[in-house]
């Protein structure tokens, strides 16, 4: 009989199923089995799932002017705001969202700021806003920005007709762009915002197409090792309810600003108005008219101070054809911004300059 593989299995389970039962039951041990190999599957290599597609965080601006990332949107052209800054018009709205903050003297011992825009254009109220003088256009053409004011002098008239400026005047070519506060009495009440300015300025046809100056920054983290300490300084122009002073935060790393002993701050948030770096600066002043209109040097250069990080340097400052002022240390060098706002404050140069402003080492107690 022909016996296949799968009989010859079956038989010998039977075998030895019945060799394990006589076992059992004559009480000796059943011979140990020899182990067996037991086989074992190789191991196959798994397919790595391949990682889903991610997007690149976006890369964002950094401004020129402040050195810091651009929030929202991109850079647009420049504003220059002329901002009132009498008792009366204080306490400001907008400044403290300023790239750069210039206090500069306008007729009868007044100051007037000029606040540059460009890296926040979501700026909900900006003002008061005020007239305007020809040395203002300049400083604020050197940013390349639309100069943003309601009136002028005679002579800053004639010059943003004869050349043809881009300006924004609320009583001139732009009245659709600015509102009047009910809370506050006139003149002190004329406001606007970025999104208003910006869409005036293409309405315009001023273009966005030009080209804008940059600072030249340090690391954040590096420490100043030029100057004297200096945590306070007050600046003095003509009249006593125009006393500017700074305090440094070590923890902020700013100079927050105070003016008659007060805190300066923004009326739109409460923020401090603060900036990273303080230009203080010496120019030529003289008196035009029985009014008092002034004529401003701003681009000769002279005396100046700088305070960052809680210490000060002492230089000139200087300024190119078409291009912003600068600070130039005494061996010749530009000196390096710290990120974020800067600050720049213009005092006449008579009877010195170093009678306008004082420092201390230390900050006085609150």
């Amino acid at each position: 009989m022909k016996i296949n593989r799968s009989s010859t299995r079956l038989l010998t389970g039977l075998m030895l199923a019945s060799m394990l039962l006589s076992a059992c039951g004559g009480g000796e041990a059943a011979p140990e089995a020899s182990p067996s190999a037991v086989a074992t599957a190789s191991p196959q290599p798994s397919e790595r799932p391949e990682p889903s597609p991610t997007k690149a965080p976006p890369v964002r601006q950094l401004s020129g002017l402040t050195g810091l990332p651009v929030q929202e949107g991109s850079l647009t052209r420049p504003l220059a705001v002329m901002i009132n800054n009498a008792p009366a018009a204080r306490p400001q709205s907008g400044i403290s969202e300023a790239d750069v903050l210039y206090e500069v003297l306008a007729e009868g011992g007044i100051t007037r700021l000029i606040a540059i825009f460009q890296s926040h254009t979501g700026v909900v109220k900006i003002g008061p806003v005020r007239s305007i003088r020809p040395y203002l256009i300049d400083l604020g053409e050197s940013y390349g920005a639309v100069t943003v004011h309601a009136g002028g002098s005679p002579a800053a008239y004639a010059i943003l007709q004869r050349q043809k400026k881009a300006d924004m005047d609320e009583i001139g070519n732009a009245g659709a762009y600015f509102w009047r506060d009910k809370e506050r009495k006139a003149p002190h009440n004329l406001y606007s915002n970025t999104a208003k300015l910006l869409e005036g300025a293409e309405k315009l046809g001023y273009s966005d197409s030009i080209e804008v100056p940059s600072y030249v920054f340090t690391d954040p983290d590096y420490l100043p090792t030029e100057g004297a300490a200096a945590a306070e300084l007050k600046v003095h122009y003509l009249l006593q309810s125009y006393t500017v002073g700074y305090k440094y935060d070590t923890e902020r790393r700013t100079y927050a600003r105070l003016v008659n002993g007060k805190a300066h701050l923004d009326l739109n948030n409460n923020n401090p108005v603060e900036a990273a770096n303080i230009m203080v600066i010496g120019a030529d002043h003289k008196v035009l008219d029985d009014i008092g209109r002034l004529q401003i040097d701003v681009e000769l250069g002279g005396e100046a101070l700088l305070f960052q990080r809680g210490t000060v340097i002492s230089g000139k400052w200087a300024r190119k054809p078409d291009d912003m002022i600068r600070f130039v240390k005494n061996d010749g060098t530009e000196a390096l911004m710290y990120p974020g706002i800067t600050h720049v404050l213009i005092v006449p140069n008579s009877p010195s300059f170093a009678s306008h402003v004082e420092y201390t080492a230390a900050s006085t107690p609150e």
